[in-house]
């Protein structure tokens, strides 16, 4: 009999941590290393942030809080869905958790039973899938191409919708693709969760880096069957800190927070405090414009650097992701990736796990500089 659970022998690990870890491995060696794998901006956290958690720590403000995190800052969040995305929620419709991947494992946990399916829009983040299969559900797979900018058709999900279907997964902007879905598309697909009875988990954890189209939370149309997630990690470069939140019906959001309250306990004390002043201080405003801008140069100048070395990309709206065609490198991008690590040591994550064959996601969530020098090695590969 083996001594580790059916489960945990079944799980695979992350494909992105992984060569992540590979690339600062390789940088502990001393291998001059350019890591396009992680998706974390590369700016500090904001200065007015970290004075926040200075001064919850010098006031003491290290002890329990409760599960679903403290209320002034689930008190800060329904001010920031209602100014922010035009959503009406109740501090107690809002739960605070360890990340929004530590969000959606407790959302996961709380709505699915052995056998549910989920519908999955390919390319999705590869911890959707592996949250599911934890839970007991069952990933349904709707794929889109390159050709749509890897924007789905509402028609292809419907169809996929059976009375299995507990849940559609969108999110948008999109990682890995950077895609951002237009509004009449998450309208749609807030109308087909409501007339189908399947909750809509909307991920928008990249809400704030939109360069082309706009935001748009269809929990609008459907809040009795979204459930709206997010977090700090990605819009003030906080992704240390661990702090994500989700906002829905609250029998939903109540058990979320169940879950939470026999694992984690609750988010760490001080960073909650901090984050009241990341969604508040007008300082935060003027970051994420900053960070937007620094963004939105590097996507122009990496994604035409790319298409000149024959490697089509789609030009993605928001978030920090690019997800080239490397069939040029090697037909099988396991071994694309492999060769322009190898090769001209640069490190990507290939397609495979998000559903995403013969592509690979590069970061460009890094300096200009290394933007330049990956685009230099690649040349000299080819």
């Amino acid at each position: 009999m083996s001594r580790l659970s059916k489960r945990a022998q079944a799980l695979k690990p992350s494909s992105t941590v992984a060569m992540n870890a590979r690339a600062l491995e390789l940088r502990r060696q001393g291998v001059d290393v350019i890591a396009l794998t992680a998706g974390e901006p590369d700016f500090d956290t904001p200065q007015h942030v970290k004075d926040a958690a200075c001064r919850a720590l010098a006031e003491g403000k290290t002890k329990y809080t409760p599960p679903a995190g403290i209320p002034e800052l689930r008190e800060a969040l329904a001010r920031k869905f209602e100014r922010e995305n035009g959503l009406a929620y109740a501090p107690d419709q809002i739960t605070v958790g360890a990340g929004g991947k530590g969000v959606l494992y407790n959302l996961f946990q709380a709505i699915l039973d052995p056998g549910d399916e989920v519908i999955l829009l390919a390319p999705f983040w590869v911890s959707y899938s592996a949250q599911v299969e934890l839970a007991g559900g069952v990933p349904v797979v709707v794929k889109s191409t390159a050709e749509t900018g890897f924007v789905p058709e509402l028609e292809a999900v419907a169809a996929a919708v059976t009375e299995r279907t507990k849940a559609i997964v969108v999110n948008s902007p999109s990682n890995p693709t950077g895609a951002v879905y237009p509004p009449e598309l998450l309208r749609g697909l807030a109308r087909l969760a409501d007339e189908r009875g399947v909750f809509l988990v909307s991920d928008e954890i990249y809400e704030h880096l939109i360069y082309e189209g706009e935001a748009y939370s269809p929990g609008r149309d459907a809040p009795e069957w979204t459930i709206t997630v997010g977090g700090a990690a990605k819009s003030y470069a906080m992704t240390g800190w661990r702090i994500g939140w989700a906002a829905g019906p609250k029998e939903v959001i109540t058990a979320m927070t169940k879950i939470q309250g026999q694992s984690v306990t609750h988010p760490t004390t001080f960073a909650q405090w901090a984050t009241i002043a990341a969604l508040e201080a007008p300082e935060s405003r003027a970051f994420i414009e900053e960070a937007k801008a620094a963004f939105r140069r590097r996507r122009d100048f990496f994604v035409k650097g790319l298409e000149q070395l024959g490697l089509p990309t789609p030009m993605p709206h928001g978030a920090f992701y690019v997800m080239p065609d490397v069939r040029k490198i090697h037909e099988d991008e396991l071994k694309a990736a492999e060769v322009m690590l190898d090769r001209a040591r640069v490190v990507v994550v290939p397609g495979t796990d998000f559903v995403a064959p013969g592509h690979v996601r590069m970061s460009y969530a890094t300096s200009d500089e290394n933007l330049k020098r990956a685009l230099e090695r690649l040349a000299a590969l080819l």
